[in-house]
């Protein structure tokens, strides 16, 4: 039985970080070592910390990473890949060309038999009105139309400068820590959801840029992935075992 790979939020392209080729190496070697004991890898958001396809074009870049995730698919290891809120624009072409499977909402899915609840996170349990107006905003065709008019010279500096400023208004360009239970809106999401939903077994999230692995109660947990930016996270999971475990170079990975 082969592994099951979950990992989110690697920002790629993000002006806010230093040495962005490294980073996407990083990335692509991890990819690169788990390639033939993975049988599905889920994205699960954010991967791109911009990224916008116009209808004959897609941003430059990624080649690395591109490549490596059609590599995958072509050895037949399932990688799905979540819309986050940073790439909500990805349309066909990772589909098309890289043999992804695209999830733009939520999904509850069977993994050697445990139920899983799947997501990047965003707008869930957020109360803020400004990010749901915002939200709404950025998935609305009508808006989205208007952007692909824009020529790919502005509309991704556009892009790029927003997510960079959007980081670099937290403390060090972090997010916030652990807030706790009742005050974590993912957290609180997933015990509300579980009321209605008791067969779910494991919840997991991207979004936040926290390490949490949380007992719900005694039969269900949930975690958040941390991030590929300085954590160098990733769940993995052999049909037995879930673990939260951290990337690091040079070592073999479960």
């Amino acid at each position: 039985m082969k592994n099951v790979y979950f990992l989110s939020d690697a920002h790629l392209g993000s002006w806010a970080i230093d040495h962005g080729r490294m980073h996407e190496r990083r990335l692509v070697r991890f990819l690169d070592s788990i390639k033939h004991k993975a049988a599905a890898v889920y994205l699960l958001g954010d991967m791109f910390d911009f990224w916008y396809e116009h209808k004959y074009t897609v941003p430059k870049g990624y080649t690395r990473f591109l490549g490596k995730l059609s590599e995958l698919t072509d050895m037949g290891v399932e990688v799905h890949f979540f819309t986050g809120n940073h790439d909500i624009w990805a349309y066909s072409y990772l589909e098309e060309e890289c043999g992804v499977i695209m999830h733009r909402k939520p999904i509850t899915t069977d993994i050697y038999g445990k139920v899983f609840y799947l997501a990047h996170g965003d707008g869930l349990g957020d109360p803020d009105i400004k990010f749901k107006l915002l939200r709404r905003m950025f998935h609305n065709t009508i808006c989205q139309r208007l952007f692909s008019a824009i020529h790919p010279r502005w509309s991704m500096w556009l892009g790029l400068t927003w997510a960079k400023h959007s980081r670099m208004k937290r403390i060090n360009g972090e997010e916030p820590p652990y807030m706790g239970e009742n005050k974590e809106h993912l957290v609180l999401y997933a015990k509300q959801y579980m009321k209605s939903h008791p067969n779910v077994d494991v919840f997991i999230f991207g979004h936040r840029h926290i390490e949490l692995d949380l007992n719900l109660s005694k039969n269900v947990r949930m975690m958040i992935l941390g991030d590929w930016i300085s954590q160098f996270t990733y769940v993995v999971f052999d049909g037995d075992h879930l673990l939260l475990e951290e990337y690091e170079e040079g070592l073999s990975q479960p």
